[in-house]
């Protein structure tokens, strides 16, 4: 090692001798400030530890807005929420403008039957239903003037009534249903004078009834009278029909 070392010092020693600068290009770089002469490089060391790291920079400008993303996924549906309180009630509106007009509806069938009818003549004989002849009103034709009956087409509730004059004897008169007699009119005649008698009933009625008037009795109760000044009359209409 020592042999090793002079030879080296031996090789270095001219190089150093020399004026270096009366040298010209390619001439060797002065020796290092502080450098003794005959001096000879080491074997490099080993590297240094690390330092510790520096304390972090100071935070830089805000760089420039950069461009909107793309939407991300649609999330989950949330729970509902609980109902909220009932606000207060708003100010009424204005009124909407008119619907369009609806198409006609079915027409509910009308039920009809009605008559009102007068007696033409004297009636003298009793236990026979009176024909009245003369017809005020009769669209229908449920009056019958040939038999002097009403018959019941629909069935309902009806109401009847008659007006009569009574002359030159008393009367009474009776409104049958079926072969009985419903109700009884009686009236005294006052002589030398022109009396009237009336009678009214509701009654229901099947299809098939009949309803009429005749004198009741054995013929001492005829006083019933018409001529072209003092009119009897008999009158009947529908006032509700079965719905069942």
């Amino acid at each position: 090692m020592l042999l090793l070392q002079a030879v080296l010092l031996l090789l270095a020693l001219p190089s150093h001798g020399r004026d270096t600068s009366t040298e010209g290009p390619g001439v060797g770089l002065p020796l290092p400030k502080g450098a003794c002469m005959g001096w000879m490089a080491g074997i490099p060391g080993h590297p240094g530890h690390n330092g510790t790291p520096g304390r972090d920079g100071r935070d830089g400008t805000p760089g420039e807005k950069g461009e909107k993303g793309d939407p991300g996924l649609v999330g989950p549906k949330g729970d509902t929420g609980e109902t909220g309180v009932t606000g207060a009630e708003g100010p009424r509106g204005f009124p909407g403008t008119p619907g369009r007009k609806g198409e006609p509806g079915e027409g509910a069938y009308v039920y009809r039957s009605a008559f009102s009818v007068g007696l033409e003549n004297r009636v003298t004989v009793p236990n026979v239903p009176i024909r009245f002849t003369k017809i005020f009103y009769n669209q229908q034709n449920h009056y019958d003037g040939t038999t002097g009956k009403f018959l019941c087409n629909i069935p309902g509730l009806y109401y009847f009534s008659y007006h009569i004059t009574v002359y030159m004897k008393d009367v009474k008169v009776s409104l049958f249903k079926k072969d009985k007699a419903v109700i009884v009119t009686y009236d005294q005649y006052q002589d030398k004078n022109v009396d009237q008698a009336s009678g009214s009933v509701l009654l229901h009625l099947e299809v098939g009834d009949q309803v009429w008037l005749q004198l009741y009795g054995d013929g001492e109760h005829n006083g019933l009278y018409a001529d072209n000044v003092n009119d009897s009359t008999f009158t009947g209409f529908l006032l509700y029909h079965d719905t069942n």
